[in-house]
């Protein structure tokens, strides 16, 4: 696995988003075998390993906890704050004392007294953010978190949040079909020195076709509700797989290796983050690393699948309102 500088550390440059083994995607795994998946990347080359205090309410950084025990000096730990479930509802919280309070629960169930990356997942829009960073950044003071990051934020909040204490990577979602971080933040983290964490670089399964309808999904599936799955927008979408699928197979590879490819050609200051349930997408994830691939066939898949092209907003309205990313108009 090549590797890249993430929070002054050479990182696999394909990490393990581990959300989708206990929340907001369909089939679920069981611990064991979710341990059994996560220790299958680190054996693979994986050391970047992603999750969140909202992940299964709390479950997800217990698996991931128990799965990297074993060879937790060997990899790089990150998670999140600021959003979470309280009484099995998502909530927004940037208080200082709620972050503290969340990283102390966190320490505690994935076993370990130190986090190299801990995101503020969301920005609170009663907190300022400047508040919220500065406790992240005592924490980093006590030892407790290794660096700060942002998710979803846009370069503006960046900017001031850069201002109280130094970010070392930005999280948002990326891929061909989601260019928002292309508005600004790109640029704001590459001026800065600031990785980038590009999460869903498989279009929250869009670009390696693992389902036809939205009816094949769990009643709980997060996709479900998403425009970019529903009625007319799939339906064009779906044809826009449907020749970069064939484009993949010009190219000799998958539709998922030339999507995380084509995340990872467009800055070396760029991580990919894709997660998967499955042992044998893992594998084929990895395998995106060493492919080499004609800048060609790069371009055209930029040229097909971009956010001219794809039909639908990302997210509902009131998930949307949730995110500080720039939009285009």
């Amino acid at each position: 696995m090549k590797t890249r500088l993430l929070a002054g550390k050479h990182i696999s440059e394909i990490g393990m988003g581990c959300m989708n083994v206990s929340h907001a995607y369909s089939g679920k795994l069981n611990e064991k075998d979710a341990i059994a998946l996560l220790r299958s990347a680190f054996d693979l080359g994986i050391n970047h390993f992603d999750t969140a205090a909202l992940y299964g309410f709390g479950e997800n950084e217990k698996i991931v906890g128990n799965a990297i025990k074993p060879f937790r000096d060997k990899v790089f730990l990150a998670s999140k704050c600021g959003m979470t479930g309280v009484d099995g509802k998502r909530v927004i919280d940037g208080r200082p004392e709620t972050l503290n309070k969340t990283l102390d629960s966190a320490l505690q169930s994935m076993q370990t007294d130190f986090i190299d990356l801990y995101y503020l997942h969301r920005i609170d829009a009663n907190i300022p953010v400047e508040e919220s960073i500065d406790a992240l950044s005592k924490a980093v003071a006590a030892g407790k978190i290794g660096a700060i990051g942002l998710s979803e934020v846009s370069a503006a909040t960046l900017a001031r949040a850069h201002a109280v204490h130094p970010i070392a990577a930005v999280q948002t979602e990326y891929s061909l079909w989601t260019r928002n971080a292309e508005i600004a933040v790109l640029d704001a983290c590459k001026m800065r020195g600031i990785a980038f964490v590009g999460f869903s670089p498989l279009a929250r399964g869009f670009l390696c076709d693992t389902f036809a309808t939205t009816d094949e999904l769990d009643a709980g599936d997060i996709r479900r509700g998403m425009p970019r799955f529903q009625g007319e927008n799939w339906q064009h979408n779906r044809q826009l797989y449907t020749q970069f699928s064939l484009l993949a197979k010009q190219a000799g590879c998958t539709p998922a290796q030339l999507a995380i490819k084509w995340v990872l050609t467009q800055g070396d200051f760029i991580h990919a983050l894709p997660g998967t349930r499955l042992l044998s997408h893992l594998k084929e994830n990895v395998a995106a690393s060493s492919l080499v691939l004609p800048n060609d066939i790069l371009e055209k898949a930029s040229s097909l699948i971009n956010y001219n092209t794809v039909m639908g907003p990302r997210y509902p309205p009131l998930a949307q309102s949730d995110i500080d990313t720039e939009e285009f108009a």
